[in-house]
């Protein structure tokens, strides 16, 4: 699936085919061509997803082909074991965890899964956890401090599931439960947004030691669509909306609200998920070098510090 500002380089990469499907069939060298192409093309990437809108960044957020939670679960470790249920209510789809091998290192993995057709979307709610979604995260995370094992935990929703049974349920209580009591877990939290981070959805799961983002992807209060269905009565104006909110990677480092960024390939995540979940591998096996030589007691202190510190006040 192309975007729109991958017009261009798709419609080089086609003259490129075309080009070389020439050099085959008439036996015409065009070896030097080719590599004046392939050049420009190259070129011309790094300038365009280098210099990409904030709104663009949220649309490769949400490509269709971009990796989901289970695709890294899966890339990461062979002996992935799913969980299931709240031991409450049910088993929520939009919320999957368990434990799995990293590098020889257990780790209990959590996040919000996606689908990718019609299907899988209805099956998984869109991504939109439940309260008993975000209840069954917060079960994992205390069995994972049970048996001392640190927990990574990936940020991919548009919020949390909005309907009336849902907050018949207790989903605020269940999201704010979440966040008090994440600050306290004595194990090393890794959190990492690999898509959509919206609102409380998001914060459901997104209190830790270190806070990542893939570089493509956005962190906020609301979806741009949706402050603009808000500000402007209606959804054209998305675009300013992205804008206005700084919701990129960039803008949430540069404000302090996470703890780095990490580098995706060239085009996205998409382009190359095999090398994504490598770069992701090597930074939760050395940021979790680095939390583990840390006490419980000063990493609780320090991580409440931290998310104490964001924010401005005026008095």
């Amino acid at each position: 699936m192309l975007l729109d500002f991958e017009q261009p380089i798709a419609s080089l990469e086609g003259k490129l085919a075309e080009m070389k499907k020439l050099a085959s069939e008439s036996q015409v060298d065009v070896s030097e061509a080719v590599i004046s192409l392939e050049e420009k093309i190259k070129a011309l990437k790094k300038e365009t997803y280098a210099n990409l809108t904030r709104w663009q960044r949220v649309q490769l957020s949400r490509h269709i082909e971009r990796p989901y939670t289970l695709d890294y679960i899966k890339g990461l470790t062979t002996s992935f074991v799913e969980l299931h249920g709240d031991r409450n209510v049910r088993d929520d789809k939009a919320m999957v965890g368990g434990f799995g091998d990293i590098d020889g290192k257990t780790v209990m993995f959590i996040g919000q899964q996606k689908g990718r057709n019609t299907k899988e979307r209805q099956f998984r709610n869109f991504g939109m956890a439940n309260p008993e979604g975000y209840r069954k995260a917060l079960r994992l995370m205390k069995l994972a401090e049970k048996f001392n094992k640190p927990i990574v935990t990936f940020i991919d929703t548009p919020g949390a599931f909005p309907g009336l049974e849902a907050e018949e349920r207790g989903q605020g209580e269940a999201i704010a439960r979440n966040l008090k009591e994440m600050f306290m877990l004595k194990v090393p939290v890794i959190c990492i947004i690999i898509g959509e981070g919206a609102s409380g959805g998001a914060l459901g799961i997104g209190i830790g030691d270190r806070v990542f983002m893939l570089e493509n992807t956005w962190y906020s209060v609301i979806s741009p669509e949706s402050c603009s269905s808000i500000l402007w009565r209606s959804w054209n104006y998305k675009e300013q909306a992205a804008e206005a909110l700084k919701l990129t990677a960039k803008d949430m480092l540069g404000n302090k609200l996470v703890d780095g960024i990490i580098k995706e390939p060239l085009g996205g995540a998409h382009v190359n998920p095999e090398k994504m979940i490598k770069t992701l591998q090597k930074k939760i096996l050395s940021t979790l070098e680095e939390l583990e030589a840390i006490a419980p007691e000063d990493r609780i202190m320090q991580r409440i510090e931290k998310f104490g510190e964001m924010g401005v006040v005026q008095e």
